[in-house]
């Protein structure tokens, strides 16, 4: 393997595409992208341009290989993905230098969709959970959706109390700054909003479906050229969690939602065309998307945690996001019943399955 958690270096992605890859380089650039990889762009001699994902030490290759597996699969559905392109001995990754390489896909990713791209990007969903739905792994136990519900507001709210008190300290030495007083407010709100959690649960349908899902479905996970869905990206390895919360993550998605935005109709615009794709899809899993996006919502300190504990790659993006994502729950638990029965309106109007 490329060897730790540093960066694996573009020289060493050159010898690795020639060696292994029977590739030549003739342009690599460094892409800023993503938390835990390290990505490049490369031109090659025959005129190819292809994108190569450098895992760090830590990372477990035979689960990153099962999720590649999966993006295969998913295209064998009509789903537009980025193609793998498979090294010499015939793999979808590269154990030995911890890399995976994949043919470049033109697009761009936009965290607001507009209703054309949502309709592409709800039937790629759609498709997604009904192709695989029918793996073996859709049928076993999921720990991933019982840890989901054993939520602990109390520990949510002894880590809420941490941030503050270094937001306090932080004042206290004079380094306050104004993301220091956008970040305090939220907290403090959230750790009020925390009280709404054991009725939002027990809100929740009993026997919500868990399946093999996509995992981290979202807008920064989608290329489009144009209006054209030309890639879904980043998808995780074959393990069962709940399909309403792919769809309530890219329905309620927070830069859709909030003050002054039709994100009623774009919600509905995104299920709409998922059902279209995935008929099979249960009643209850829907109607209860939303809630599980806002339970989902209210349980992340996502951004925020980072910037006080420790800053993340590309770190003032991820204190944006935890503003948006604030404002995202507040707004939908502000709406939930609204928003709930704009479910059942859509619902009621779906295509069913003839038996």
């Amino acid at each position: 393997m490329l060897g730790t958690d540093a960066a694996c270096s573009a020289d060493e992605v050159i010898a690795v595409l020639a060696q292994r890859y029977g590739t030549i380089a003739r342009a690599v650039d460094r892409v800023l992208l993503g938390q835990s990889t390290t990505n490049y762009r490369v031109s090659t001699t025959d005129r190819r341009r292809i994108f190569v994902t450098c895992y760090p030490g830590h990372a477990d290759l035979a689960r990153e290989e099962r999720a590649i597996a999966s993006s295969e699969l998913a295209a064998r559905h009509g789903v537009p993905v980025a193609p793998v392109i498979r090294n010499v001995d015939g793999a979808l990754l590269d154990t030995a230098a911890g890399l995976s390489v994949w043919r470049w896909i033109p697009g761009s990713v936009a965290p607001l969709l507009g209703s054309r791209r949502l309709t592409e990007a709800g039937s790629a969903l759609g498709r997604i959970h009904a192709a695989f739905a029918a793996l073996p792994g859709s049928s076993e136990p999921s720990p991933h959706t019982d840890a989901w519900f054993r939520i602990d507001p109390g520990a949510l709210r002894a880590r809420i109390d941490t941030l503050l008190a270094r937001i306090s300290a932080r004042t206290g030495s004079g380094e306050r700054d104004g993301f220091d007083d956008a970040a305090e407010r939220t907290l403090v709100e959230r750790r009020a909003m925390l009280d709404h959690l054991p009725a939002l649960l027990d809100g929740l349908p009993a026997g919500l479906s868990t399946q093999v899902v996509h995992g981290d479905f979202s807008p920064v996970n989608l290329l489009f050229d144009g209006d054209r869905l030309t890639a879904v990206l980043d998808f995780g390895p074959p393990e069962p969690f709940l399909p309403a919360y792919d769809l309530g993550r890219m329905a309620f998605y927070p830069h859709q939602v909030g003050p002054g935005r039709d994100w009623p109709g774009s919600a509905r615009t995104f299920v709409t065309a998922y059902l279209r794709t995935n008929p099979a899809v249960r009643d209850a899993d829907v109607a209860a998307c939303a809630r599980v996006a806002l339970v989902q919502l209210l349980t992340s300190l996502y951004g925020v945690t980072q910037h006080y504990l420790g800053p993340a790659a590309f770190q003032p993006d991820l204190d944006r996001f935890w503003l948006a994502r604030h404002v995202a729950a507040g707004t939908l638990l502000d709406h939930l019943d609204d928003t709930e029965r704009l479910l059942g309106d859509v619902l009621a109007d779906r295509p069913r399955v003839s038996m």
